[in-house]
């Protein structure tokens, strides 16, 4: 979900649009020696990854206090969603900024921006949220991960250590692999995918799930129906106007 504005954010995020700086994740994986060395790296290297990127995700942003409007908010949404995120114990945090923005990463971190929450009801966010839980079940994060590691300042630093995927990075070369990981762009399939995990998720927890629908017009007003919350591809119209069918063969 990827949308940075100054003014509100799924990779959301609301000044100009930087999509020029986003991974391709479709586009990269398979495309190189060094993207096929990434997917040899095991889940507890992945986890490992995630766990420093998140960490220092944490470190440079400003984050809603427990029990804080926003916060207390998350975390009602966090108990409807459930605890744990393909395995792994979930961790819901609000960051305090005007950016219209969500992600997931494969260790169960998930972070929601303050200007997305401004702009959606609870199950607005909720649909949302669920689309990131999809990216991480479905194994895209992983391979976000895996990208941005692979063509990150990391990568360098451990193969300068004997190739050990969790050496100790230097700030600037953690930070390099997170601003990677954030700013990643799913495929069209994987965002698709996504949606559709989020909307089974709602459904199956007997969740209201046209605030997935509602999300995704927001989103179309907010960027003119021009750019996706979570991608360029395809339209938050378009996302929103499928959830919608899918709504009506579920009556």
């Amino acid at each position: 979900m990827k949308i940075r504005y100054a003014v509100a954010a799924l990779a959301v995020a609301l000044a100009p649009y930087s999509a020029s700086h986003a991974l391709d994740i479709g586009g990269l994986v398979g495309a190189g020696t060094k993207v096929v060395q990434a997917a040899t790296l095991s889940d507890a290297e992945i986890k490992t990854l995630s766990d420093k990127a998140c960490a220092q995700s944490d470190s440079q942003e400003k984050i809603a206090a427990p029990g804080s409007k926003y916060d207390a908010r998350l975390q009602k949404i966090a108990k409807s969603l459930g605890s744990t995120v393909n395995g792994q114990k979930a961790s819901y945090k609000v960051y305090i900024t005007k950016d219209v923005n969500a992600w997931a990463m494969a260790n169960g971190c998930i972070r929601v921006y303050s200007g997305l929450m401004d702009m959606m009801t609870d199950d607005e966010v909720m649909g949302v949220v669920g689309h990131e839980i999809g990216h991480v079940a479905l194994g895209h994060s992983k391979k976000a991960m895996q990208t941005a590691y692979t063509v990150s300042a990391a990568r360098d630093a451990a193969g300068a250590a004997g190739g050990a995927t969790v050496a100790a990075l230097s700030s600037s070369q953690l930070g390099d692999l997170t601003e990677k990981f954030i700013n990643a762009q799913f495929s069209q399939s994987q965002e698709s995918a996504a949606d559709d995990f989020s909307f089974d998720l709602l459904q199956s927890k007997k969740l209201n799930t046209r605030g997935l629908v509602t999300a995704f017009q927001k989103l179309a007003e907010l960027d003119g129906g021009k750019s996706d919350m979570m991608s360029s591809h395809p339209s938050s119209a378009k996302r929103a106007q499928h959830i919608e069918e899918r709504i009506a063969k579920a009556k």
